[in-house]
């Protein structure tokens, strides 16, 4: 499973003209699913974003969670972070997962998010989506639950 988190002041989406979703201060995740990917994947990724230390404290210094800032998460369900663009020209998405996994998993890592104590607001499963936000920092971070970065 792989993610690309944000640290955000805001973020919406929207589908087809509707808000879907909307947070304040807090994190934008774009979360990936693997064909290999499991539910322990999930969890562990939820937990990272959760506790992962990017805000700053009173020195400055990035020390505390979004869950210290009580900030919130908005989660995009984003296949193409499995894209391989190293032959050719058009990406292949041979180790993304099939929909009904995908699907499943993004639900598992939204439960886990929440289970770690976070709002959290969500984009449309195979939607296309519209996503705005103001990157605070900027802050991007990559993560692999495989540990491949």
């Amino acid at each position: 499973m792989r993610m690309v988190l944000q640290r955000v002041e805001d973020a919406r989406v929207t589908v087809e003209g509707r808000s879907v979703g909307a947070i304040t201060r807090g994190i934008l995740v774009y979360l990936g699913v693997g064909r290999d990917d499991e539910a322990t994947d999930a969890a562990w990724l939820a937990e990272k974003a959760a506790n992962l230390r990017i805000f700053e404290d009173a020195e400055g210094k990035m020390n505390r969670s979004v869950l210290d800032e009580g900030g919130a998460a908005l989660v995009i369900s984003q296949f193409t972070l499995y894209a391989d663009a190293r032959k050719g020209r058009r990406p292949s998405y041979s180790d993304a997962a099939p929909p009904e996994l995908a699907k499943a998993l993004y639900e598992r890592f939204v439960e886990c998010l929440r289970g770690e104590g976070l709002r959290v607001e969500t984009g449309e499963f195979q939607a296309e989506m519209r996503v705005s936000y103001t990157n605070l920092g900027p802050v991007t971070i990559l993560l692999d639950s495989k540990r491949q970065f």
